[in-house]
Parts: C-alpha cells; structure tokens; sequence
C-alpha cells in the first residue's frame, strides 16, 4: 500500500494526512508530529480533526510538552499502561480469587446463586483489592448498607461468600488473609414447619384425590423418608439398593454421599412407581432431572386447605422429623443422621419435641408413686394415656 501524502503545516514537527472521519465518508485531516528524543527520531500520530478536535496549533503544543518530557511519547505510554495491566492481572484480587474459587465448584443452582451474589454485591466494592488490603470499616459498611434493604440472612450469606473466597485464596497460597475477622449479622431463622394430626389427614386426602402420580408419589416419599426436595429431584433408580434397604443420597445440600434406609412404606411406593425411559426417579421434562414441582405440590396444598405459609415439600420433611422427634423413640443423633444434617445443631430445632416426652415420662413416674402411695397398683398408666 503506497504511503498517504503528507502535508505540511506552518508548525515545525507538525504534519497531516487525509483520511476518512469515523463513521461518514466526511474528509478528515489526521495529524502527526516529528521529534528528536534521547538521540532517536520519533513519528507519532497527535490525533484527529474532527474526533480528537485536533488542530496544526494543539499538535505543536503536544509536540513541545514531549520535547521537554512533560508528556511521555505515545510507545512509552502504551508500554507503561501494559506494565500496570500486567502488574495488575498478577495480583490475586478478590475478583481473580472469585473466577478460580468458582471453577471448582459444580454448576448448580448453588454456583449459579454464588455467581449473582459476587456480581452484584462483592465485585464492586472489592473485586479489584488483595484480600490484605480490605479494611474492617469496608465490610462494616457494607453490611450496613445491605441490611436496609436484605434480610439478615441473605446479608449473611454474601459475607459469608467472601470469607470463602478469602480462604480459599489462603488455602491456595495464592494471597495473605485479612487481619480481622468479618462480623455477619445475627440471624435467628430457626423454622419448624409442622402439621396438626387434621391438617396431616387433609393433606394425605389430597394427596389421593389429585391425578399426578408423580407428584403425588414425590410428597409421599417427602413424608416416608424426609429426603430434601432436591434430592429426590436428584434421585435416580441406580442409587436405590431395594436388596440392602437403603436409598443413596449424591450430594446431600454440598456434604459428602449419604445413605438412608427404606422403610417399609418407603418401599411399597418406590416398587409400585411406574418407571420411565428416563434414569430419574421423579423425572421432568423429556426425562431429565426435575427443576420444579411447585404448580402440582402448591396445587394439592391449595385443596388440603393448608396455610399459605406452609411450604408444601420442606414443609413434609419438617412434618417427617416432628413425627420421629415427638413419639420418644428416636434419639437426636439418630434424627441427626436420617436427616443428613452435617452438624447436630440443625437437628436441636426438634429437640423441644424431645423434650415433651421426656415431661410425659417424668410425670408418669409420679403417677406410679402416687399410686404405690395410696396402695392402687393395678393399673399403671402409661405414655399414651398421658398424651390424651
């Protein structure tokens, strides 16, 4: 390509070309200037007529401010913006920390929930920081600010994310940590969801009447084994051992496999449920894992009459473990482990349930003193007796 004519001005150093403005067939004068620097001739473009407002006069300017060093030549400048980029993009920021922290994670639901939080809520205030450079008074604001318009929780849950990218990066050796510890707010969330012995018999009720066969039979399930509603979203024939009695549970709420066993109520159901072409239990569309079962569960709610507040399938597995937890025959730890909970603490919500029976026993050892007293043992009333 033969080079542009250059045209002379009445400025030393200062030239310009013809060429075409930014998005018009428009002529435009594009401007340059020559220069001497540390012994080498330097041509550099100073900018365009029409975008840049770039005249004869403005080029000379520039060129005596690069003469006399004020300004540093265009290479050097994009040599310097290259250095900071890269001395940037060295640096394990939060934002950098974030991308590799989440490729190690699977992509569900969780991941995806993680993803919105960072972007929407931790990236700006500190995406661009080294861990060792968050101050206290940085989250303290931030919480602050969330807490006027989240709940406590979801505030704790992002906190909670960054503690987790931050330690992850310790944990990596890829930064230094902070030198505080960040405070999430207190949450007192604690929910039991239970049903009378009438609303269990409406619900069951409906459970019949409605013609879904597979919602109907995921309810059910929820009440027999008290399984998490993305479990049994999850669940897939392959992973029910019919011969040992006992159901596999892939990654329970992000903890290691679990199993339960299968009770006898349990088995019956799963024997009886039609099997599809589809690996899944309780499939969804075209065979695949089930995302969703809220219109046929809130529909069988709505004719059981049950509160609006009441969450149809957490709300079982609530209903599952206030039945064990009250009858006095299943221990904490035991519940613990049928509910796949990681830690007891979650299991202690049922604990006042526990509790009852244990007031039903004690009263019902004064009972049988006071009936040693006045000389009556014939009968002994027991633990049932005592509930009615």
């Amino acid at each position: 390509m033969p080079a542009q004519e250059r045209h002379k001005t009445k400025y030393a150093g200062v030239y310009y070309i013809e060429g075409t403005a930014i998005g018009s067939n428009k002529k435009e004068k594009i401007y340059y200037i020559m220069y001497r620097k540390d012994g080498k001739q330097i041509h550099e473009k100073a900018g365009r007529q029409f975008v840049d407002d770039m005249t004869p006069a403005r080029a000379a300017g520039l060129r005596s401010e690069k003469i006399e060093g004020k300004q540093a030549s265009n290479k050097a400048r994009r040599e310097a913006e290259k250095a900071a980029k890269e001395k940037v993009e060295a640096k394990w920021t939060v934002d950098r920390l974030f991308k590799e922290y989440i490729k190690g994670r699977p992509d569900n639901k969780s991941s995806n929930v993680d993803k919105g939080r960072y972007e929407k809520y931790l990236k700006g205030p500190f995406g661009s920081k080294e861990p060792k450079d968050i101050l206290p008074l940085d989250v303290d604001r931030l919480r602050i600010r969330l807490l006027k318009k989240l709940s406590p929780q979801t505030v704790k849950h992002i906190l909670n994310l960054l503690t987790w990218i931050i330690n992850f990066g310790v944990k990596k050796n890829l930064c230094e940590g902070i030198s505080f510890h960040i405070q999430k707010p207190t949450v007192n969330n604690i929910k039991t969801e239970d049903l009378s012995e009438d609303q269990l018999k409406k619900l069951l009720e409906a459970i019949e009447k409605d013609s879904n066969i597979q919602i109907k039979n995921l309810m059910k399930m929820v009440l027999y084994s008290g399984m998490r509603r993305g479990e049994l979203f999850k669940l897939k024939w392959k992973h029910i051992d019919f011969d040992r009695g006992f159901i596999h549970i892939v990654d329970p709420k992000g903890g290691p496999d679990q199993k339960i066993p299968i009770n006898d109520e349990a088995r019956k159901l799963l024997s009886s449920h039609s099997k599809t072409k589809s690996p899944y239990v309780f499939p969804g569309r075209g065979g695949k894992q089930r995302v969703s079962a809220q219109a046929g569960v809130n529909k069988i709610k709505k004719a059981a009459g049950l509160p609006k507040h009441f969450r149809p399938l957490h709300g079982l597995r609530h209903t599952y473990a206030s039945m064990l937890a009250s009858s006095g025959k299943v221990d904490m730890y035991t519940l613990q482990k049928l509910l796949t909970h990681k830690s007891p603490v979650m299991t202690q919500r049922y604990a006042h349930l526990r509790d009852e029976v244990l007031k039903r026993a004690s009263g019902l050892a004064g009972d049988i003193i006071t009936q040693a007293a006045n000389g009556s043992t014939d009968k002994v009333v027991d633990l049932e007796d005592r509930k009615k």
